[in-house]
């Protein structure tokens, strides 16, 4: 067992079940200890300074040193530190908050329901789509459907919606609900990598918005109740909708009367551009999850919007229930609440919208220089997100073998130069604080630059 004279690295391998972790490799490494942060930077337990050009995971929007969302914070936790929202409570923050979020939607909704993760916002719409259903009095309109790599989360639902096989292996996921799956999955709409030869991108949208009518109509209009789908689909690889792909898979969800869910996690608040991810692609979602740039990541906080049909079946079937039976002890959390709020805040007096706009053109440039690199197969983001696809043999778009690991190979290197890039397999993705300087964004392009100087010399080697 650790003790008080053991480093935090030691202490950490001998107490922590990590997350996203090979555990039974751990003891042969050093966990990467950070110990402070300040702008886009973070500092390990050496004193070496990092560009976190994932923004952590995807969420620290405003960089890791705002002193405004410290005092929201602090000024909270001695106002009221905690109360619950169950059995008619409130507090003034999330009251305030969820006003806010109704303002900002993307399309007209009507209530917001708080929780603390994505994953806890996409576990919530998918009992809310159940409950909707039984309400309206269609109980076999339960199915809902997502796409193969898709992440949606972690929970036993969430990870079940999505559609990465690492999240499934071993877990007894999907779950399944007898005798029939809830869970299905169709395509993913990664152009790169599954359009047939000379496909275009509409051709290819049209495609896939074929086949989710075709596996409609397999499963039974009545038995399928939603589709889920990031507006850029974050883990699974920075995956950018092809050309039309959410015009037509929007028609087909209208003619079977089946509810879009937006997963917004990644993509809300300013990510793409725009405010939502909805704005940028046109998605009309009938539910809305968000999380991470919420409160840029300070304080766990997530939310579910859901539109008037929606909340007026469900709120109507609670009354014959006698309550609506969800909710977390820590659902609008006054703290993170007012965390969030000047968190939003922030982005109204920082222009960060705009700022967005005006640096996305360099950082998406930024991202295509590489793209005549011998081992890069393809480049895509939009706004402030991005990715870089390795590829063994890009002229046949032929994959590193998995055992190569280049992704994960890349992504030590960059660590080396002092960047921190996510490899999601062999896509690296880019995901900076939102507040990066052109001067700062020419840095990480520096570094990546010299990681990839590096990673090219170990493969032609």
């Amino acid at each position: 067992m650790a003790n008080d004279t053991m480093n935090t690295g030691a202490k950490d391998v001998a107490t922590h079940l990590h997350s996203y972790t090979n555990l039974a490799a751990l003891p042969q490494t050093s966990p990467l200890v950070i110990v402070g942060g300040d702008g886009i930077h973070v500092v390990d337990d050496q004193g070496k300074r990092y560009v976190e050009a994932m923004s952590g995971l995807w969420c620290a929007s405003l960089g890791f040193s705002n002193r405004r969302l410290a005092a929201a914070g602090a000024k909270a936790l001695t106002t009221l530190p905690y109360y619950h929202t169950f059995n008619q409570r409130t507090n003034v923050a999330v009251a305030d908050l969820a006003e806010k979020l109704l303002v900002l939607a993307p399309v007209p909704m009507a209530r917001v329901f708080f929780a603390n993760s994505g994953s806890e916002a996409n576990d919530s719409a998918v009992k809310m789509v159940w409950y909707y259903h039984n309400a309206i009095g269609k109980p076999a309109k339960k199915k809902i459907i997502a796409r193969r790599n898709a992440y949606h989360g972690v929970t036993v639902a969430a990870a079940s919606l999505g559609g990465l096989d690492g999240n499934h292996r071993d877990f007894d996921l999907p779950i399944r609900t007898a005798p029939e799956a809830r869970f299905l999955h169709v395509d993913c709409p990664h152009h790169y990598r599954y359009a047939q030869d000379g496909e275009s991108e509409q051709d290819f949208s049209t495609r896939l918005a074929r086949q989710l009518e075709e596996r409609i109509m397999a499963e039974g209009p009545d038995t399928v109740a939603a589709f889920i789908a990031e507006p850029v689909m974050g883990a699974g690889g920075v995956l950018v909708p092809p050309a039309g792909y959410f015009e037509k898979v929007q028609a087909v969800l209208r003619k079977y009367d089946v509810l879009l869910i937006a997963d917004e996690v990644i993509c809300g608040f300013g990510r793409t551009g725009n405010m939502f991810g909805s704005t940028t692609f046109g998605l009309q979602p009938d539910i809305l999850c968000c999380a991470k740039a919420l409160s840029s990541g300070y304080v766990p906080i997530s939310a579910v919007m859901v539109n008037d049909r929606v909340h007026a079946a469900i709120a109507a079937h609670s009354g014959k229930l006698g309550s609506f039976g969800h909710g977390y002890t820590y659902s609008g959390h006054p703290v993170a609440c007012a965390v969030a709020l000047e968190t939003l805040q922030v982005y109204e007096d920082e222009n960060l919208l705009d700022h967005v706009r005006a640096l996305a053109p360099a950082f998406q440039d930024g991202l295509r220089t590489f793209a005549g690199r011998p081992w890069v197969g393809n480049v895509r983001g939009v706004g402030l997100i991005g990715a870089v696809e390795l590829m063994a043999d890009k002229a046949a778009r032929m994959p590193f073998a998995a055992e190569r690991k280049a992704g994960y190979r890349f992504a030590a290197l960059a660590l080396e130069e002092g960047l921190i890039v996510r490899a999601m397999g062999d896509s690296i993705g880019l995901c900076p604080p939102l507040i990066i300087t052109a001067e700062e964004l020419a840095n990480l392009f520096a570094r990546f630059t010299r990681a990839m100087d590096r990673f090219d010399a170990e493969m032609e080697g």
